[in-house]
């Protein structure tokens, strides 16, 4: 007699299905068990206003944890980018696995690289954090362009580019190459240019808390770099008081001498989203060992943003 399904729940866009997906054959193998996509509709995924108004990404997750909390499946898989910093206590981040590239992309019309965009050019993302930071960095390189609050899926966003309504819009590199569209992909920014969402291109596996066997088998798809890197970004979030669409960006990286993990670096960005005014600072120290230490990199760095004005600058973002 096999053994009985796992039962994963996931989102039913297609990105969501594609990385649920990879994460079911990925715990298919750790636990020789089945796995079976539960797909679960969100209020993020039917509302048409701006995730602003309706809580920010945080709308994508919450009936999949009902889900999990109903006990009508057993775990979920979201882009962590996606969680709310506050972590519930019936649920676990069982495995944050190893991070796709947490940079975002533009998809344009004639193929074209950011720069190299017409004066004028209208730019299409949801995002205050992108718009924050694109354009901050055309006001200092002389570049014209509009930014344009959209939502929808990629094909919905990419369909704006393709039908000329406008000349590009912003991804995230690791949401386009988890559906096999990275070809489609015009121009990469540099992290030196737009900083990610904390925990962009990551993603979290999460169960109940008192699932100790689930957690245990689960465990062996987490990368601890990873975690630790996501950890200090979502922990420097936190302590800035900002939900997930105040235009705020965040990476922690590894450096590496030769192969040795020597530290690790982590920036942050806060912005108005005009771009007129930004508090970009990064910090660095050695590799988080603990959670807690983590949580200490992200927190030391918020605070040194506060003292320079981070918190006026995100009362602004709805203006």
């Amino acid at each position: 007699m096999s053994e009985k399904a796992l039962r994963l729940g996931t989102r039913r866009s297609k990105l969501a299905m594609a990385q649920s997906g990879q994460v079911a054959d990925a715990v298919s193998q750790v636990t020789g068990r089945p796995v079976e996509l539960v797909e679960i509709t969100t209020y993020g995924d039917v509302s048409r206003e701006s995730l602003a108004q309706i809580g920010g990404t945080g709308v994508f997750v919450t009936a999949l944890r009902d889900a999990l909390l109903r006990g009508e499946v057993d775990f979920a898989v979201h882009s962590l980018k996606d969680l709310p910093t506050a972590q519930p206590e019936e649920l676990v981040i069982a495995a944050v696995p190893v991070r796709e590239d947490p940079r975002d992309v533009i998809v344009a019309k004639d193929a074209l690289k950011f720069t190299d965009l017409p004066r004028g050019a209208r730019i299409g993302t949801g995002s205050p954090r992108r718009m924050a930071q694109l354009n901050a960095y055309a006001r200092a390189h002389g570049l014209d362009i509009e930014c344009v609050a959209i939502r929808g899926n990629v094909d919905t966003r990419i369909g704006f580019v393709r039908n000329g309504e406008l000349d590009a819009v912003v991804l995230a590199a690791a949401g386009m190459n988890r559906i096999g569209r990275s070809e489609e992909v015009t121009d990469f920014l540099s992290v030196d240019t737009v900083l990610p969402a904390p925990g962009q291109g990551a993603l979290a596996i999460e169960c109940t808390a008192d699932n100790a066997d689930l957690i245990a088998a689960l465990a062996e798809l987490d990368d601890p770099h990873t975690r630790a890197a996501v950890t200090a970004e979502r922990s420097l979030l936190a302590a800035l008081e900002a939900g997930c669409s105040a235009p705020v960006g965040a990476l922690a990286d590894l450096l590496a001498d030769g192969q040795i993990v020597k530290e690790m670096r982590l920036r942050g960005v806060v912005g108005t989203t005009d771009g007129t005014a930004l508090v970009q600072l990064s910090t660095t120290g050695p590799v988080p060992q603990t959670h807690d230490q983590a949580v200490a990199l992200g927190r030391d760095l918020a605070d040194r943003m506060l003292a320079q004005g981070a918190a006026g600058l995100m009362g602004e973002r709805a203006q």
